[in-house]
């Protein structure tokens, strides 16, 4: 989540940022271009890790890769609740039919009368499955305006994206026409539907930023030893980020590259903001291996911690967690697989957490805010959202 917005949403507010990072050794990666068509804890925090994997409308889309996925998150205050209609509101009158009571204590969220999908950490938002993770950071300052909600623009961006993907795959195709991701198409499909469901009567005002990460494959006609490999499309617009990490090598092999206005100001979508996904989104490929591990991020982490720190922090929790810590296991342990991807994602988040409670702390944030000349010390308190893929062959075909 983020203090502040940029003044061409809001009149007088400065905005948010990030930090490039250039420690650590990186792989290359292929780049399509944009498109054009701990501590002391707060009583209001909360923090929250777990496993998801919803299916796909095709419930065997047979792709010969798949993700485990596990999540931590940990939010700097409680979130606004989404307004009507997107939460059952209370029952208005003792009058009202007894039928609506149950309507009045469902405290998920809907639109369009469909579940909506993810969770909700702050003005954060989150999403995994078997095949793609998603981690978007709702603009703060929002919440100072009367219809403000940018966590309802960052979680329904995420329903929206994930609804679009799905309905692609499921889509019929011909033989000779096979199903290719098109993640930035999902996206503009996403941005258009979050602006109908929050204009009209549902008017809501907000902006946030959008990264993910959707696993396919690729084919090897030359290589006898291994016909096809992962493949990760990544999309990003703004300063969220995903990241690629090789734990048995200790390596970063790939992280996306922010995009700012200006400092402490990311590009963002939603309520008077210029960019939109067809022509400010960032798409890359990167080659995986299994056992990679895919990271999606809000700045909560990489605004407290160096690319070196998660590579380490990623790196000796799959190690810990081989070990036999972390909790107990579904099955074998390696790679940090059935189960340990929790475990990754939680042990991260007390890292950044411990950096961000911490006044006294050098951060990339405070490092970046004294590079543009502006007086910052220790972490930086934010919501912290991480959800950890690790790529496996799926076993199930």
């Amino acid at each position: 989540m983020r203090k502040t917005a940029p003044s061409f949403l809001l009149a007088s507010y400065p905005g948010p940022t990030r930090r490039i990072l250039t420690s650590v050794r990186l792989s290359r990666w292929n780049r399509r271009p944009q498109h054009t068509a701990g501590g002391s804890q707060s009583s209001t925090s909360t923090e929250t890790s777990g496993r998801y994997t919803p299916p796909l409308l095709d419930p065997d889309p047979k792709l010969p890769f798949r993700f485990e996925t596990g999540f931590a998150l940990f939010a700097k205050r409680t979130p606004r609740p989404f307004p009507p209609p997107f939460l059952s509101p209370p029952s208005g009158s003792f009058s009202d039919p007894l039928s609506t009571h149950h309507q009045s204590r469902d405290k998920r969220a809907f639109v369009h009368g469909e579940l909506i999908r993810g969770w909700t950490n702050g003005d954060d938002a989150v999403y995994a499955s078997d095949y793609f993770i998603c981690a978007n950071d709702g603009v703060g300052a929002w919440s100072a305006r009367p219809r403000g909600h940018a966590g309802l623009w960052s979680r329904l961006i995420l329903h929206f994206w994930v609804a679009a993907m799905q309905e692609d795959i499921a889509r019929s195709r011909s033989p000779d026409q096979p199903y290719r991701p098109d993640p930035i198409s999902y996206l503009q499909q996403a941005y258009e539907r979050t602006i109908d469901a929050t204009s009209g009567p549902n008017d809501c005002l907000g902006t946030t930023t959008a990264t993910g990460a959707q696993l396919f494959y690729k084919t090897n006609p030359d290589d006898a030893a291994s016909s096809v490999s992962p493949l990760l499309y990544v999309t990003s617009l703004g300063d969220s980020q995903v990241m690629v990490v090789r734990p048995e090598n200790r390596e970063m092999v790939y992280k996306s590259t922010e995009q700012w206005h200006w400092f402490d100001c990311p590009r963002q979508l939603g309520t008077n903001s210029p960019d939109t996904p067809t022509e400010n989104a960032v798409l890359d490929t990167v080659e995986l291996q299994e056992g990679d591990v895919v990271l999606a991020m809000t700045d909560g982490v990489i605004d407290n911690l160096w690319g070196h720190e998660i590579v380490e922090t990623i790196s000796n929790s799959i190690k810990r967690w081989e070990a036999g810590e972390g909790g107990q296991a579904s099955g074998p342990r390696k790679h940090g697989a059935n189960g340990g991807m929790t475990f990754v994602a939680q042990e991260l988040v007390n890292a950044a957490k411990e950096i961000a409670l911490d006044p006294f702390a050098e951060s990339p944030f405070m490092e970046r805010a004294i590079e543009e000349g502006l007086a910052s010390e220790g972490g930086k308190l934010d919501d912290i959202s991480v959800v950890a893929a690790l790529c496996q062959r799926n076993t199930a075909l």
